[in-house]
């Protein structure tokens, strides 16, 4: 699989909005303002484009422990997939935000955690789309009639009792995603303790684009990843497991698939030691 596979252009976008293979979603979103992405979607969107909300649609309620984004029931986003008339392992899933992919890579995780592989992201999301002058709309698309049967990949994800007892092994690699500040422990405006796993590396998730959000060419990812590709394992959090994604699109646009996710991330791992 090449980048070609994971990105699309505006201008290829521009060209299949009325493909019925293809199914837009838009996944913005403001951890200030929770609200923010659902009425920038009513407001204005891409034509034909879907909402799913990461609180509501890509996270499930906040527990004890388990992160602030756990996993979502699987059941009812795969009946809000169908409904968007995405049929498991057929259609192609074009997500976007415009948040340097922060939103919309987690959507094309859990695509792939579910078993369907044919999804790809915007490049330069919402901004790049409206930037190249192609039109937007205040329509709501109306439900469609799909079958998306989720085939879960387990392996892609491990919990704190596997982090624990693999981050010390030789050949296991723990990448910290946040930005550096936070991994540092010199900065922390949402957990309740600062620092990081002990042993994680840090590779911030906003290296994987640029400031635009443009997605950096294939060179530039495998380069980022030099010192890591010879791993047997390689395992990736941020703080609730959301642009913890960013960096797993990185690794596969790499050419280094098999990334695990840490679901629960920073916001689980500090929750027992409260």
């Amino acid at each position: 699989m090449n980048d070609k596979d994971l990105i699309v252009s505006p201008e290829w976008l521009a060209a299949n909005t009325e493909n019925p293979q293809v199914v837009i979603i838009d996944c913005r979103f403001s951890l200030a303002d929770v609200e923010l992405g659902q009425k920038q979607y009513q407001e204005s969107h891409i034509p034909g484009a879907f909402y799913l909300d990461l609180n509501r649609d890509l996270a499930s309620a906040v527990g004890k422990h388990g992160g602030r984004h756990p996993l979502p029931n699987i059941e009812e986003l795969a009946a809000k997939l169908s409904a968007a008339g995405i049929n498991l392992g057929e259609t192609l899933v074009v997500a976007y935000d415009d948040s340097r992919l922060a939103f919309a890579a987690r959507l094309w995780w859990l695509l792939r955690y579910m078993g369907h592989s044919k999804v790809a992201l915007l490049d330069g999301g919402f901004g790049a789309w409206k930037a190249a002058g192609y039109p937007v709309t205040n329509i709501l698309p109306e439900s469609r009639e799909g079958k998306f049967v989720p085939e879960l990949q387990r392996d892609a994800i491990v919990d704190i009792q596997a982090v624990k007892g693999r981050k010390d092994l030789p050949d296991r690699v723990l990448v910290d995603s946040r930005e550096s500040e936070r991994y540092a422990g010199l900065r922390e405006p949402i957990d309740p303790i600062a620092g990081h796993i002990p042993g994680a590396v840090n590779y911030p998730w906003q290296g994987v684009t640029d400031e635009a959000g443009k997605v950096r060419s294939t060179s530039e990812q495998k380069q980022r990843w030099t010192e890591l590709g010879k791993a047997e394992e390689i395992i990736v959090y941020c703080g609730s497991g959301v642009t913890a994604c960013v960096n797993l699109l990185s690794l596969e646009i790499a050419g280094i698939p098999d990334a695990k996710l840490y679901v629960g991330s920073w916001s689980d791992w500090c929750s027992y030691q409260l």
